[in-house]
């Protein structure tokens, strides 16, 4: 195995920021969110970095989520949109494992990989780079924790499915925060292993939905914390989960105390892309307001560390969602046609000190450079 390349994750010198008067209002809350970055604020770079992944969620995802939102939705919030390209290497239509691995460490792969080029050796990612600048991290999904897109941010496995091996690959990450479903690839193993023995033994406070609601959890300062949502998958949100915006402001307030440096936290909304796979309309708009509430946590914390760079993207877009004439607002006509992945581009949105590299349209490799860019971690 050859060692990871460094060369984009070089020291950066942080700016002075400078904060400005106060000029846009959040409808979802009385105090004001700060503008994005004039041509003063343009060399700063931010603190902390969080991103946001609908999984499967397209423009047409997003356009569902505003009409039945309304006043609610919280995308046109972001002052910078653009739009990513997600083919794969291997096909024009990717999966999540490429995706996200072109996300996570810039290069295209084949489908099912994670974290590893068409050579099968792992590439850094954009959260180990985090790690490297002695910055926090965290991932929060609602599926598993070992599932396709959370796990190209710390693992680097040739086979996505394969999920008792990249639970080692969380064994030995060093992430701060974690929460998610897959229980059971942790502590009933094939090789007998109890990893979450092995996480406490590494300083990790493990608790899981059996014992305690995520809610009523309460977070050492001095330990790193995991949160097991599920054994298995999360149920959905029509069914009842709720636990991510919750996790997603817990994630941002421990991060935040956790490193001097700042934090780099990944947050997966992803089960927007199984109501898609099934074609499920009424539970797609329940995973879409999940995952705006979600956002409308991390816009919060915007609020009061404006020194955050936030960007909010998908990793591709699925189901083909149509809206269809005699469509109304909270009464719309929604229409699939597949159920699986498509090619079609995918927005970005972007807010805080570097959003203004967002703009544009570019490869999902193209993103990950932009947000190395943007937290001065390469010269290019």
């Amino acid at each position: 195995m050859q060692p990871f390349p460094v060369s984009g994750c070089n020291s950066r010198r942080l700016k002075p920021y400078l904060l400005l008067p106060v000029l846009i209002f959040l409808a979802c809350n009385s105090r004001p969110l700060p503008p994005p970055p004039t041509d003063a604020l343009a060399n700063a770079y931010p603190k902390n970095l969080i991103l946001l992944i609908g999984d499967g969620m397209g423009l047409t995802q997003v356009s569902t989520a505003i009409y039945d939102l309304e006043e609610k939705a919280m995308y046109d919030r972001f002052p910078v949109i653009g739009l990513q390209k997600t083919h794969s290497a291997s096909d024009l239509v990717t999966d999540s494992g490429a995706s996200a691995t072109a996300i996570a460490c810039g290069i295209k792969t084949y489908n099912h990989a994670i974290g590893v080029g068409l050579d099968t050796l792992p590439r850094m990612s954009i959260l180990e780079m985090a790690e490297a600048e002695g910055m926090a991290s965290g991932v929060i999904a609602t599926a598993s924790i070992v599932h396709a897109t959370p796990a190209a941010f710390y693992a680097h496995h040739w086979m996505r499915v394969e999920y008792e091996a990249i639970a080692l690959h969380l064994l030995d990450s060093g992430i701060d925060f974690f929460v998610g479903g897959g229980k059971k690839y942790f502590d009933r193993r094939a090789d007998e292993r109890d990893l979450i023995d092995e996480l406490r033994e590494k300083g990790y406070s493990i608790r899981d939905y059996f014992d305690t609601d995520l809610s009523a959890a309460l977070i050492n300062p001095a330990k790193k914390f995991g949160y097991f949502s599920a054994d298995n998958r999360p149920v959905a949100a029509i069914q009842g989960r709720n636990y991510l915006p919750k996790a997603t402001r817990m994630g941002m307030d421990y991060l935040e105390k956790s490193s001097e440096k700042g934090f780099f936290l990944m947050v997966e909304g992803s089960q927007i892309d199984w109501t898609c796979h099934s074609n499920k309309p009424n539970q797609l708009k329940a995973e879409l307001k999940d995952f705006n509430e979600a956002i409308q946590e991390a816009l919060k914390f915007y609020i009061d560390h404006p020194n955050t760079l936030i960007v909010l993207t998908a990793d591709h877009e699925t189901g083909g969602l149509a809206i269809n004439k005699g469509s109304k607002a909270k009464r719309l006509d929604l229409e699939f046609t597949t159920n699986g992945h498509t090619a079609t581009m995918v927005p970005v949105f972007a807010i805080g000190p570097g959003s203004q590299y967002f703009n544009g349209i570019y490869d999902n490799t193209e993103l990950h450079k932009r947000l190395l860019k943007a937290m001065g971690w390469t010269s290019g």
